[in-house]
């Protein structure tokens, strides 16, 4: 049954597939569920039998959820497989067999910047689903192509699978390779990486090994569940105990080199492309989050410096995607609210 599912969630080009009990199997298509009703409902004998064929039996019953990874014919699929009201449920995200570039995913130019960064934390940021990880693909894939390094990543599941190019690709899965994200960060140090992925950073250790690897020299790119680049700047400083924030603050300000916050929003003529907000740090940029100033001040200075050094308000963005006619109008004025003046920056009346 699982096979069948899958093949009919690639023919609808579905980008998930959701399995719980009492329902036929969910796709998720542009955005969109859908039920795949000739399927019938999902029973709790059919989901006992395909969380048993994707998990660690032992290690699932233990954890009561478990990620791991699924792969049918060519097709790669991250999977997420949990309990709810005592029966197994599923969840799987397909990830696409090929790489897309930086281009062909409309991210904003500054982003091909991020490719030619020494050294420093590169943030790329939203909730889950908004396309963080294919982005962060794209990045390493690009330096990958271009550049002889040795990129390390941390993942949990391992998404996208990354072939030596010019650069050597040491890719390590939390569960697998290594016990969690803060060990693999620490023990990377001793590994000599010139680039540094960390799938998610979720905890306090995480973070600080990530910032300490960027400021002896190394790039880190990393992820965080967080929609703009000022509430990321707070919640990577709330990670920490209120006596060490001070301290947390330079140090952060010091490496932090950009933040790229996207959502993906619906496309013109269908399918979705991301709505990035983009801060590339300057001094006043580091002088404001060593000061504790106000997220305001962050956003200020998002819009002064647009066309400048290639950071982006969400607005700009809305803007520009509607001025290349890569978004309608309802959906420009949908995701813009209520502000007149930015719906003046959309429709040309204003800059």
């Amino acid at each position: 049954m699982l096979e069948n599912i899958v093949e009919e969630a690639i023919r609808h080009k579905a980008s998930d597939i959701h399995m719980t009990r009492g329902l036929p199997p969910v796709f998720r298509i542009d955005g969109q569920l859908e039920q795949a009703r000739h399927f019938g409902i999902l029973g709790e004998e059919d989901l006992r039998r395909m969380a048993e064929s994707l998990t660690d039996k032992e290690r699932y019953i233990e954890r009561k959820y478990i990620d791991t990874s699924f792969v049918y014919s060519q097709f790669r699929f991250r999977v997420h497989v949990f309990r709810q009201r005592e029966s197994d449920a599923i969840s799987m995200r397909l990830i696409p067999s090929v790489i897309p570039s930086i281009k062909e995913l409309n991210l904003p130019e500054s982003v091909h910047g991020f490719v030619n960064v020494k050294s420093g934390l590169i943030l790329i940021t939203g909730r889950t689903g908004c396309g963080k990880s294919t982005t962060l693909a794209a990045i390493i894939d690009d330096i990958n192509s271009n550049q002889k390094k040795h990129i390390i990543t941390v993942e949990d599941p391992i998404e996208f699978l990354h072939e030596h190019k010019k650069s050597m690709i040491n890719q390590k899965e939390v569960g697998k390779d290594v016990l969690s994200f803060a060990d693999a960060v620490r023990a990377s140090m001793r590994e000599d990486p010139d680039i540094l992925l960390v799938g998610e950073m979720r905890d306090l250790e995480t973070i600080q090994n990530a910032i300490t690897m960027a400021e002896t020299g190394h790039l880190v790119f990393g992820t965080l569940h967080t929609k703009s680049a000022a509430e990321t700047v707070d919640r990577i400083i709330d990670v920490f105990p209120s006596n060490q924030q001070g301290q947390i603050r330079t140090q952060f300000a010091n490496v932090i080199h950009g933040i790229l916050s996207q959502e993906l929003i619906p496309g013109l003529g269908g399918g979705r492309i991301p709505l990035c907000e983009v801060l590339i740090a300057n001094n006043a940029i580091r002088s404001l989050i060593k000061d504790n100033a106000h997220p305001s001040s962050i956003n200020d200075q998002l819009q002064m410096n647009y066309r400048r050094n290639g950071s982006q308000s969400i607005y700009q963005a809305l803007a520009h995607l509607y001025r290349e006619k890569l978004i309608d109008r309802d959906t420009a004025f949908e995701y813009a609210g209520s502000n007149d003046t930015i719906r003046e920056m959309i429709t040309g009346k204003s800059s």
